[in-house]
């Protein structure tokens, strides 16, 4: 069965082809006017135009990759079954194109037709070949079907695999977007949360929190929970264990954003927050942070110019002791 279909590959439109090496493939094509290349890139070229087109020059270089390995892939073994070693390198080569059209925008089905556009050529020629012989035609046709089913199914699952991949990436860089670690002041540090607490968003909390500490040696990291929408038993723990983590590497929290429903949740909930500082606001809790870090905020009448200063200071003053 692979010598007959390997046959029509390579001997029925009129060329005697001693090998099946990618070259001699190649000039097959281009003598007879790229008939199947021709037909292929044709609804290849219109796939690939919905998401912004894939330059014909690669699409040409990819269908005579795919056919060369095609072919000394049914040149090696009489049996015809794509889960077998002998088609490793043709899953490899269909695994890149799939991997690279998921990053790239296609949807499954459009990837899947990299393989399934070049069945139709096939079919009219294998029809023209085989017209005297029906029962040779229908065991190709099935063999053909078979092996191209097989190759798309293939590329849809590594796709499947890829966009995956991509999506826990961008989710991975989302939470780490969303939590920012800012230096207000010399040893002070504030992250605010928003949105829901998970373990998963928790881990990237510590770490970020705690890389931030080792970085700039502060002192004070204000927690604010202005932005979550509401704390339960779970958020709590996750809470605690942030700030427990904080201060193994030598620095203090104090958790701000306590609006009156928290407060109130907390209270039912039974959490006990007994040991961490909390505050309303998150300037409430900058004032704390500035006060045990040996600062202090003053208000009022102007304060006089320094000897070289650039200007007067006006409004609140930050007070360094």
């Amino acid at each position: 069965m692979a010598g007959a279909l390997r046959h029509l590959l390579t001997t029925d439109w009129g060329h005697c082809m001693q090998t099946l090496g990618g070259t001699r493939l190649a000039r097959l094509f281009n003598e007879r006017q790229s008939e199947l290349l021709g037909e292929w890139v044709a609804q290849q070229y219109a796939i690939t135009s919905r998401r912004g087109g894939v330059p014909e020059a690669q699409l040409r270089n990819q269908f005579v990759q795919f056919v060369d390995l095609v072919c000394a892939a049914l040149g090696s073994s009489e049996q015809v079954d794509f889960n077998t070693p002998t088609w490793d390198e043709v899953r490899n080569f269909l695994a890149e194109v799939s991997e690279q059209r998921a990053r790239q925008g296609f949807t499954p089905v459009e990837t899947a037709m990299f393989v399934f556009s070049l069945k139709e050529p096939l079919f009219a020629r294998l029809r023209g070949a085989l017209a005297a012989d029906p029962a040779t035609l229908a065991e190709l046709t099935w063999t053909i079907s078979t092996l191209f089913d097989a190759m798309g199914l293939y590329t849809t699952e590594v796709f499947q695999t890829s966009r995956e991949q991509v999506i826990v990436r961008q989710q991975q860089e989302l939470l780490e977007l969303s939590t920012p670690v800012v230096q207000l002041w010399e040893g002070i540090l504030a992250l605010p949360l928003i949105g829901t607490l998970d373990s998963a968003r928790t881990q990237v909390v510590m770490e970020s929190l705690l890389q931030k500490i080792v970085e700039t040696g502060a002192a004070i990291a204000i927690i604010d929970i202005t932005g979550v929408p509401t704390v339960d038993t779970l958020v709590a723990q996750h809470l605690l264990k942030t700030v427990a983590a904080a201060r193994l590497m030598g620095a203090d929290c104090v958790i701000s954003g306590i609006r009156p429903q928290i407060a109130q949740t907390i209270v039912h909930l039974g959490v006990n927050l007994q040991n961490v500082v909390t505050k309303a606001t998150l300037a409430d809790a900058f004032i704390v942070a500035l006060k045990r870090t040996g600062k202090s905020v003053s208000g009022g009448a102007p304060v006089a110019e320094a000897p070289g200063a650039p200007g007067p200071l006006r409004g609140n003053q930050f007070v360094g002791y």
